[in-house]
């Protein structure tokens, strides 16, 4: 039970101060999605180069009964 009134009374908090400080969140989102793009795209490009070496060296079942 106390978890629950924790949560409500942070949920309440938590919008009053999106509400006092909406300019400050927005600015704050803009210069955070830059950042975001960075390193998914380093992440996607990191997962790409391994899923080629993962393809390139597995043998393939043919190979493997040669």
């Amino acid at each position: 039970m106390k978890i629950l009134l924790g949560g409500i009374v942070a949920l309440i908090i938590g919008v009053i101060g999106l509400i006092g400080w909406w300019s400050d969140f927005l600015r704050i989102l803009k210069g955070m999605i830059p950042i975001i793009l960075v390193l998914g795209g380093v992440l996607a490009v990191y997962l790409g180069v391994e899923d080629i070496k993962t393809t390139s060296t597995t043998p393939t079942p043919e190979e493997k009964k040669e």
